[in-house]
């Protein structure tokens, strides 16, 4: 299907349910508060004077009235809303969980060309393409990576993550068969210029659009901005780039299963976000801590005194009262009587309460996400073992090894193709095909503790050589395991061949 003809309204309505709940989750990952009030307030002050009415409405309007963030804030006061960034704290550990430590790419067979050139594409700046790419999934239920290159900044290909709210999938079996990606890339005077960039089996499609806010508009050359004039040298006529791969370029990498979609054909196959339906704890959590800071505010202390008290400060410059206290306020009464000349206003600060409330919303938020809270540092830094670690995390490396099954798919095939751009493009000589890619474990063991393990099983004759000094260095691979085999037996004179072996004998 090549790119729309006609002026057709942009991006597609069937999408329109995954674009806003993608605005809901990217919305809190950004932990904006202005953002949050205009998501849920219309701006903080859209219901009026009274937003009671709003509030108890049954429409759209009525139920985001009744969040908190749509609470608006009163005439004549300041905004004294607080945010807590929990959601970025989220996205960014799942990040951490799957790519605190590279993976490691292997090509299968004995092509050394081939690995050694996929050695040199995956380095650091595709682990900070992949950390950010987690941290996207995470936040809006999935991400797409494609191989880009540019001859005039370097000399090879290097993988690129789109985000899931400037794509327009086409899924076949539960598997992206073609995406159109998409950007704004001028807007003036109620003009908007968008850049399509179709991908499918093989080949690229580009295309310039002129319409507007909510339509794509006519399709003018590619020459006419700036911002596309480079691809036009590069298309053929038909407006198509060849990729070089047998496949599709572009790697769909879902961070979960979808719940909300899984009956809408056109959006079961999207991910589901680390933020879907933990929305109103994070509220809630919101609003915890600015009740929290508002007992502080309140517990201010302060002194009331009678205005006979305050002291004229000469015409038209008022009274005052200042026997050194920190604090005090006139009210209009008659100074008769002891128990009434000096009052002291000091609120309790529920301290304790505040505390249990957040820790509980908190240990929920990270449970619905499929966290524990041990992960996020609650508990405490207390220096425990690997095995204790992995106990206390257990929800997590639940879930992170759930992520790495949905994430080794795409990311094989992301590196497939970029070892097939790179031959295509750049004329290296290697072999593409999908690598094997092995993740690390996230928690790596005390090597005292290891060193004792393999002690012990070493005198119960129960492990050889080789299986050893693998469990010690388990980053090697199999060359550099045999390598210090022979260099541990060559030390411990375990190198001498055996005489009463055959032809052992001169």
């Amino acid at each position: 299907m090549p790119l729309p003809t006609s002026n057709v309204t942009w991006p597609p309505p069937y999408l329109k349910p995954a674009l806003d709940a993608m605005h809901t989750w990217d919305t809190w990952w950004s932990g904006d508060p202005d953002r949050l009030e205009a998501l849920y307030g219309a701006g903080g002050g859209g219901f009026g004077p009274d937003p009671k009415p709003i509030q108890y409405s049954t429409g759209v309007m009525g139920k985001i009235a009744r969040w908190w963030w749509g609470t608006p804030t009163a005439p004549g006061e300041r905004r004294t809303k607080l945010h807590v960034p929990i959601a970025g704290d989220l996205c960014g550990g799942s990040a951490n969980l799957l790519f605190s430590e590279p993976p490691k790419f292997t090509v299968p067979g004995s092509d050394t060309a081939t690995q050694k050139r996929l050695d040199e594409l995956v380095d650091d700046g595709m682990l900070v393409t992949l950390q950010t790419a987690a941290e996207l999934g995470a936040a809006l239920g999935g991400v797409y990576l494609r191989p880009v290159y540019d001859t005039d900044m370097a000399d090879r290909p290097w993988l690129d993550a789109v985000h899931a709210d400037r794509a327009v999938p086409e899924f076949r079996w539960n598997r992206l068969f073609a995406v159109t990606f998409w950007r704004v890339i001028h807007e003036e005077d109620g003009q908007v210029w968008r850049h399509l960039e179709r991908h499918e089996r093989g080949v690229i499609e580009h295309g310039l659009y002129q319409g507007t806010k909510s339509k794509l508009g006519h399709r003018v050359p590619l020459e006419d901005h700036p911002a596309t004039e480079g691809f036009a040298e590069a298309v053929t006529e038909e407006g198509l780039i060849e990729t070089g791969f047998e496949g599709l370029d572009v790697s769909y990498i879902p961070n979960d299963i979808s719940r909300r979609w899984r009956c809408n054909t056109a959006l079961q196959s999207l991910g589901r976000s680390d933020l879907d339906g933990v929305e109103p704890l994070m509220d809630a959590l919101d609003e915890t801590y600015a009740s929290w800071m508002r007992d502080i505010r309140l517990g201010k202390g302060r002194i009331i005194v009678p205005n006979a008290y305050l002291q004229s400060n000469g015409p038209g410059r008022g009274a005052s009262w200042n026997p050194d206290q920190e604090a005090f306020a006139g009210i209009d009464m008659l100074a008769r009587g002891d128990g009434a000349q000096l009052t002291v206003a000091q609120f309790a600060i529920r301290v304790q309460e505040h505390r249990d409330t957040a820790e509980e919303l908190v240990n929920q938020i990270l449970r619905s996400a499929g966290y524990s809270g041990q992960t996020f540092g609650i508990g405490g830094d207390v220096a425990i073992t690997a095995t204790e670690t992995n106990a206390k995390e257990r929800r997590s490396m639940t879930t992170r090894g759930r992520k790495i099954l949905r994430t080794r798919p795409g990311l094989g095939n992301a590196a497939h193709a970029l070892l097939a751009v790179d031959r295509h493009v750049f004329g290296t000589q290697v072999v593409p095909q999908r690598p094997n890619i092995e993740f690390y474990d996230s928690v790596q063991e005390d090597p005292l503790s290891l060193a004792n393990t393999a002690d012990v099983l070493k005198r119960a004759m129960a492990a050889s050589t080789e299986t050893l000094v693998g469990m010690i260095h388990p980053e090697w691979d199999k060359g550099m395991v045999e390598a210090e085999v022979r260099r541990i037996q060559a030390e411990t004179g375990q190198a001498v061949p055996d005489p009463m072996q055959t032809g052992a004998l001169p």
